[in-house]
């Protein structure tokens, strides 16, 4: 069902109940209602070390996903990775390069016509920096892979078809029309502003620094979460991949501190997905504003509504430590 299907069935839905039961409910009871119409598929794979046989875990969660060979032969893939700071000492920080060779490595397996990484780091204008600081550079090279700096990329601009902020159009990289695929590789990471980011929060380094600045200072002021939400649906990202083999925990997305997670996490809807990550890191997805806010529009959080596969989320799950202030603190509720 499209998106825009789901937002008229929500706004069916959520004038039926009313605005005495929504002010009378928890806001996430009613969240669940209103996601009645979705459901996803996430899977958890366990990967204690970046020298595990990631192409086997990777095509192992695809195929519980329901994903095969078909679903990408004869495509073109766009990965984006998680690509925020010049650092190579620092495995909290960006998408390690190792899986990113990876989910390529699956893809051209199953005959894709070409796979390529494209981003848009948010605070290094260099990007050729930040890719040979990071070590992805290496890997790319090694492997024959495409990288593109989508900040400078040409641009086309679209109606923004969520309209959580008050932007009427929005600026997307010409890069994404050249995909058949677009696929969220970030990292498993808190976020001292959004609480978390993750595969939604990642579609960010999408949006040209040539228009929205560094750090996308325009989104910002527009609103992080709003901003999230109408990128999200305008991008309409296929797949994400979440790199929680070493996530990062406390002051994220660059200050924060390594903590060993040994897992990759994945699925078709990036709402499912992050919920997921989000109680991976012992915090309560419904608390988290922009995913609650996503609930019902671009996706489910509720845990009933997520057919969980791989590893159970209490197998994984350990407590990230968080910012000691009130709103980090209201997130475990």
């Amino acid at each position: 069902m499209d998106i825009e299907d789901h937002l008229m069935k929500r706004r069916t839905f959520m004038t039926g109940v009313g605005a005495t039961v929504a002010v009378g409910l928890g806001a996430d009871l009613v969240g669940d209602w209103s996601e009645w119409s979705w459901r996803a598929r996430v899977f958890i794979a366990r990967a204690s070390t970046y020298q595990s046989d990631l192409e086997s875990i990777i095509a192992l969660g695809l195929h519980e996903l329901g994903l095969g060979p078909a679903w990408v032969r004869a495509k073109t893939v766009l990965l984006k990775p998680n690509l925020v700071e010049p650092s190579r000492e620092s495995p909290q920080i960006n998408t390690h390069p190792l899986v990113v060779r990876a989910v390529a490595e699956v893809f051209r397996r199953w005959g894709a016509n070409d796979v390529f990484v494209a981003e848009g780091p948010g605070h290094c204008r260099d990007g050729q920096l930040v890719l040979d600081q990071s070590g992805l550079g290496d890997v790319l090279k090694e492997s024959g892979l495409e990288f593109i700096d989508l900040n400078y990329d040409d641009v086309d601009f679209v109606p923004n078809r969520l309209g959580r902020t008050a932007l009427a159009q929005l600026a997307l990289p010409r890069s994404l029309q050249r995909a058949d695929l677009v696929i969220s590789l970030p990292k498993l990471k808190t976020h001292h502003w959004a609480g978390v980011t993750l595969s939604l929060k990642n579609l960010f380094g999408v949006m040209p620094g040539i228009v929205y600045g560094w750090p996308k200072n325009v989104l910002h002021y527009a609103g992080i979460g709003p901003s999230i939400l109408d990128i999200a649906a305008a991008v309409r990202p296929h797949l994400a991949i979440v790199d929680g083999i070493i996530g990062m925990e406390g002051d994220g997305p660059i200050m924060g501190s390594p903590r060993q997670s040994g897992c990759l996490v994945m699925g078709t809807n990036l709402t499912a997905v992050d919920a997921t990550c989000a109680r991976l890191m012992w915090i309560n997805p419904w608390r988290v504003g922009y995913l609650a806010d996503a609930s019902g529009r671009l996706g489910p959080i509720a845990e009933r509504h997520i057919d969980q596969r791989g590893e159970t989320v209490a197998s994984l799950a350990q407590p990230f430590q968080l910012l000691d202030h009130p709103f980090f603190t209201r997130l475990r509720t």
